[in-house]
């Protein structure tokens, strides 16, 4: 049948796919839409086949939290470029797949890939279309969720980080934006001394033994002074024990409980393109 300009660009309308592959697809599918978009989506399938070899990069990193302020998400949807990364409709599509995923609460990244897009196609599939339409590997980078009395989001300008922190109970909202700001400039890798991993724990205990040893201290002193740095490390890089960047005589923790006494964190996510 004879495919007419309107159609390939109602086809382009409906996927965004480029003019020539809207015809392409149309004359292959006999004018069928329903036909000509599963043939796009194939189209994209293949092409993100032979780009698994790509680093994808750049992206989108968005933080959102519910209605109920007691839950929230952090997705990071990546891409090839920085010039895709910044386009508008690129950036609209991360918000609607962090929206599904703060709606839909799934169990992982995959299980979120799985959920619908629309009422016609699931994430996974949409995902396909894109790299067809954009012809870069675009997937998703990271996704967690955290459930807290009080959760709170923070996206940092330009869409490459952001965090999301759950507190024991309700704060206000400037408050809780000053421990997520924290949190995104000062990289936690824990809320406390108690929440550091096993591994991470030996690894700068080993660090801090072979630096003592280079400074040639005696060895029976060693692991009195690696005990001395790990300590220096959690008044580092555990939240509640850091410097307040608003004010460097208090902790995090003393922050927090100048406002109420029981008032803490739970926990937080924080993830950045690199």
């Amino acid at each position: 049948m004879a495919i007419t300009a309107a159609d390939v660009n109602k086809l382009r309308q409906q996927t965004g796919a480029g003019m020539m592959d809207c015809k392409k697809a149309l004359e292959e599918s006999n004018g069928d839409f329903e036909q000509a978009v599963d043939f796009l989506r194939k189209k994209g399938a293949k092409v993100a086949a032979n780009r698994q070899d790509r680093d994808a990069k750049e992206g989108v990193v968005l933080a959102k939290v519910n209605g109920t302020g007691k839950q929230g998400v952090l997705v990071s949807v990546n891409c090839e470029t920085d010039f895709v990364a910044k386009n508008a409709d690129f950036i609209a599509f991360a918000e609607t797949v962090t929206q599904i995923a703060l709606d839909k609460a799934p169990a992982n990244a995959d299980a979120l890939k799985a959920l619908p897009f629309d009422n016609n196609i699931t994430i996974g599939d949409k995902f396909m279309e894109q790299v067809g339409k954009i012809g870069e590997k675009i997937d998703i980078g990271y996704y967690s969720t955290i459930t807290a009395e009080k959760v709170v989001a923070y996206n940092h300008p330009g869409n490459r980080l952001a965090v999301v922190v759950g507190f024991n109970q309700n704060i206000d909202d400037e408050a809780a934006k000053n421990v997520a700001m924290q949190t995104a400039a000062m990289a936690p890798v824990a809320v406390d001394k108690n929440d550091v991993d096993t591994a991470t724990l030996e690894r700068e205990l080993e660090i801090a033994r072979e630096t003592t040893r280079q400074e040639g201290k005696p060895e029976d002193m060693v692991e009195k002074i690696a005990q001395g740095k790990l300590n220096k490390f959690y008044k580092e890089s555990t939240l509640l024990n850091q410097e307040y960047i608003k004010d460097n005589k208090m902790t995090i923790r003393q922050y927090l409980q100048s406002l109420n006494k029981d008032l803490t964190v739970t926990s937080f996510k924080r993830f950045s393109l690199s």
